[in-house]
This record gives structure tokens, C-alpha cells and sequence, in this order.
């Protein structure tokens, strides 16, 4: 759907949400309790960015308009938060949060920690879909993508679950491209400063967080785009895709499954078992929001890109993924480990 008519959807479904009868839209925020907004990475990233304006403008259009409060839950690439919203957080629409892109398909895939069910969890939207690109240093040894085939990329990664740890690891078995991941980094925005001391050479990241955390990097050389995958991105024209690289269906295949979390982009989602009126009132506030002039004015400021999914589209999208041939998901399940 192309963006302008996303927009116009978008205010559509925000009239219906707000139209409902008063009396199912039962205010959980009475007592004056906030929307806690579980963040499932530390300060400073793409996703912290996104959870707490996106939070920040929901709370102005839930019954009460409650104070919004960001609770950093960095940790197993969004498992710990997912975990968290899963089984401890109340089911009453008082906490909501903002997870990793991929970590909804870490049960399928078998990874290690997510103790959660990610077709019973209360998918709320996501504000934009996703381009992921790999980058280099101006001072990597590696060039290009096919220079890969024989030169290490030394990245750093966030944590499994994440696209930074999930991409170069499965990539290097399904196409042979050589990456040398290292762990421990918090954030995107801890990768970059690695990558500014030489420390790493590269991260594979949103391109969107790429150019709100480092804007002149591509244009000054500082670091060069060696491929992507995901959405279209006409600043990307004439760099290689990643599934162009694929030889065989069998990689193709392994390729689209292991990049399904664009289409995910930056998922916040609710506890499982939520009342209906509560999962209109969450789904209601996230499309108004979306669809608010003040909203997009401060998006743009932030250089964040706009192109939301409803909480009923997203959920059909992790369905859908979650309907993957199950050779195929097992496959990429062992490469991610």
C-alpha cells in the first residue's frame, strides 16, 4: 500500500476507534496509573527512539491521556521484554512495549529464552516497515559484497534475537559471506561509536536508524552500504540485494524466512489475553496517532520514516510468517543459534 493511502486509512480507522460507545472504551487509567512503554533495548537506538515518541503521542489519545512512562528492557534481543509482557505484565492495556523486528519469530526458530507465544500476544502496529543494509567502515578491508567470499567483516551485534547477530550469522552459512560478529553492545548507537573507534568494522542495522544516527556517513564515504534486503529504498539504488546473491531456491527461500521481520518493522505489541475493549482502546490510540499531523511533524524532525501497519495487519503478517514450511524454518532456526 503506498503511503498516502496508508494515511488515509489510517485517520479512517482512528475515526471508527474513537467512535465506538463509551461504554467500550472502560478507562484502565482511572486511578491515574501511567502507559508503561517496555522498550527491549537500551537508550540511545532506533527502537528507544520509536518507543518513546510513539508512546509519547498514543498517551494523548487514550481515555485520560495518562503519562507516558519509557522502561529501558535491554536483554536477549527483546526476549526479556517480550518474556516480561508475556507473563508479568498486567493484561489490563497499562503496559505495552516495543520489541525487536525478529525476535516474534525466536519460538518457531528455536532460540534460546523466548518463553512466549508470539500468535497469543496483542500485536498493536508497527509505525514503519523495514530496509536492512550491512555496512562497512571506510577503513574495512572489505570493499564490497563479493569481497566477502574471502575478507572477514568484523560486526558488532546486539544480542540473538536481533537482526545485528541473526543476518550476519545465517548469511555466512547460507551464502558464505565471511562476517566475524562480536556480542555485548546494548544498543545500535554503542556499535557506532565501536565503529567511529575502529574497534568493529561494520553493523548490519535498519537503514532508517543508520541515517537518523549517523546522517553523513554514506554521503562522506565514512562508511559504504555493501548490500540490503527488505523494502525498497530508492536511496539504495544500485546496491546489491541480498536475495540477488542466492543461487539456488533452497537459498532463496532461507533468505526471505530469515528477512520476513521487515515486513515487522518496529512491532509494539501488548500482553496476551487482553479484554477486547482494551485491545481497541491500544489499537485505536496507535492508529490516531499515526494518523496525527503533530505526530508525523515530530517523525519527520527525528528523521524517523512513516509507513505504519495496524495491530490487524501485523498480526496477519506474523500468522502468515508463522505458516513458513516448517523445513525451511527449522533451517534457518539452526543457522541463527
Amino acid at each position: 500500500m503506498r503511503k498516502g493511502t496508508r494515511a488515509l486509512a489510517f485517520a479512517a480507522l482512528a475515526a471508527a476507534a474513537f467512535a465506538a460507545p463509551a461504554g467500550a472504551q472502560e478507562n484502565p487509567f482511572a486511578s491515574g496509573r501511567p502507559l508503561t512503554v517496555v522498550i527491549g533495548f537500551g537508550p540511545g537506538g532506533g527502537y528507544d527512539t520509536w518507543g518513546r515518541t510513539v508512546g509519547r503521542h498514543m498517551g494523548r489519545f487514550l481515555p485520560g491521556a495518562p503519562n507516558v512512562v519509557p522502561q529501558n528492557m535491554p536483554g536477549g534481543g527483546s526476549f526479556v521484554a517480550l518474556n516480561h509482557l508475556a507473563a508479568v505484565a498486567p493484561k489490563d492495556g497499562t503496559v505495552i512495549g516495543i520489541v525487536a523486528r525478529d525476535a516474534p519469530t525466536g519460538p518457531i526458530t528455536g532460540a534460546t529464552g523466548a518463553r512466549f507465544n508470539a500468535l497469543e500476544m496483542t500485536w498493536i502496529g508497527t509505525p514503519t516497515t523495514e530496509t536492512n543494509v550491512c555496512i562497512a567502515s571506510n577503513r574495512a578491508k572489505v570493499r564490497t559484497v563479493q569481497e566477502m567470499m574471502a575478507t572477514e567483516l568484523i560486526v558488532g551485534d546486539t544480542g540473538v534475537g536481533t537482526g545485528t547477530y541473526t543476518y550476519p550469522k545465517a548469511l555466512s552459512q547460507i551464502l558464505g559471506l565471511k562476517f566475524r560478529l562480536v556480542s555485548g553492545f546494548r544498543s545500535s548507537t554503542d556499535v557506532m561509536l565501536a565503529i567511529e573507534r575502529g574497534e568493529v568494522d561494520g553493523i548490519c542495522q535498519s537503514f532508517d536508524s543508520i541515517m537518523n544516527d549517523r546522517p553523513d556517513w554514506i554521503e562522506k564515504g565514512v562508511a559504504r552500504v555493501l548490500f540490503h534486503a527488505g523494502a525498497a529504498n530508492p536511496s539504495l539504488k544500485g546496491v546489491p540485494a541480498v536475495l540477488d546473491l542466492a543461487k539456488t531456491d533452497e537459498q532463496r527461500a532461507l533468505i526471505r524466512f530469515l528477512y520476513a521481520g521487515q515486513a515487522i518493522g518496529r512491532p509494539f505489541v501488548a500482553p496476551p489475553g487482553l479484554a477486547p475493549e482494551r485491545v481497541k482502546m491500544l489499537r485505536g490510540a496507535f492508529d490516531a496517532a499515526m494518523a496525527d499531523p503533530q505526530f508525523r511533524e515530530e517523525a519527520k524532525k527525528l528523521r524517523l520514516d512513516v509507513d505504519p501497519v495496524s495491530g490487524a495487519d501485523l498480526e496477519k503478517t506474523i500468522r502468515d510468517i508463522y505458516a513458513t514450511p516448517k523445513a525451511i524454518v527449522d533451517k534457518v532456526g539452526e543457522l541463527i543459534k
